[in-house]
């Protein structure tokens, strides 16, 4: 009876001391939780802007004239702070300057022979080159017409005043390619050249130059690409040289070596060979590379 009396005192004093301790209180997290959010868009493309104003040097064939102008302003707009300048001219008067140290990034030249002096002359790599157009012949004549030459045959009549570019020109040793080949036409005859050639009156220094000579009414007839006697539909009318006697230009571009802006000159040949680039370049009638 003993034993149960203190049995029971002690545990009404456990119970007393439980019910007097503080409760444990809740942990609170020490890291607050991190709200998910929602996936954001991929930020839309900007043109490329770069640090500092940059001025590509292209030196192009007389004949990509009209085309390049108008690439120029896409691509200027797609590379803030880029101004392309463009130098005009015969392919072998490009070549001559690029030998002769002149500035430059890109060359675009009408025959692989003057990007060949370039090569030669150690301001293009030999591996860089490629081509990005061809282009085709065709005979031009004053709107007015004042000699009457409708066909290939009356080029070697006599009296006839014709313009070519000069043999060094892509496009004069075109046209020579493509009287030698007229000597094995037997409809033309086999001194078909040589009346034609007797008859030339000016050799020019590119393509252009023959173009405004006939324009204005200087020559009767001149040798000139397809393209650039579209330009002109309004003052040239158009002979066309059939396949089998036309010579296909290839025009090759490249960076040059020694660019200061290698990486921009590089962006501007690989816009020439996009199909964005290619779409204006047939625009002006030139044909895309077989």
């Amino acid at each position: 009876m003993k034993k149960l009396s203190l049995l029971l005192v002690s545990v009404m004093l456990f119970g007393l001391l439980a019910g007097c301790a503080a409760p444990t209180a809740t942990q609170t997290p020490t890291t607050a939780p991190v709200a998910t959010s929602a996936p954001t868009e991929a930020p839309t493309a900007e043109p490329t802007a770069i640090s500092a104003p940059v001025t590509l040097n292209i030196m192009a064939a007389a004949s990509l004239t009209e085309a390049f102008n108008e690439i120029a302003p896409v691509f200027e707009a797609a590379h803030p702070g880029v101004t392309l300048v463009f130098n005009f001219a015969g392919s072998q008067q490009l070549a001559q300057q690029l030998t002769s140290a002149a500035p430059a990034d890109v060359f675009a030249s009408a025959n692989d022979k003057q990007m060949g002096v370039a090569v030669d002359g150690g301001r293009i790599d030999k591996d860089t080159p490629v081509p990005f157009v061809q282009n085709a012949l065709v005979v031009i004549v004053p709107a007015d017409n004042p000699a009457g030459i409708t066909t290939l045959a009356d080029l070697a009549k006599s009296g006839i005043k014709l313009d070519l570019a000069a043999k060094e020109v892509p496009v004069g040793q075109y046209a020579l390619d493509f009287l030698t080949k007229a000597d094995k036409d037997a409809t033309l005859g086999n001194d078909y050249s040589a009346k034609v050639l007797a008859n030339v009156v000016s050799y020019e220094e590119n393509v252009k130059a023959v173009l405004t000579k006939v324009s204005l009414g200087e020559a009767d007839a001149g040798i000139v690409y397809s393209t650039d006697a579209a330009t002109l539909p309004d003052k040239v009318k158009q002979i066309e040289i059939s396949d089998d006697l036309n010579v296909i230009a290839n025009y090759p571009i490249a960076v040059v070596k020694d660019s200061a802006n290698a990486e921009l000159a590089q962006a501007f040949v690989d816009y020439i060979l996009s199909a964005d680039g290619q779409q204006v370049l047939q625009k002006y009638g030139f044909l895309p590379v077989k």
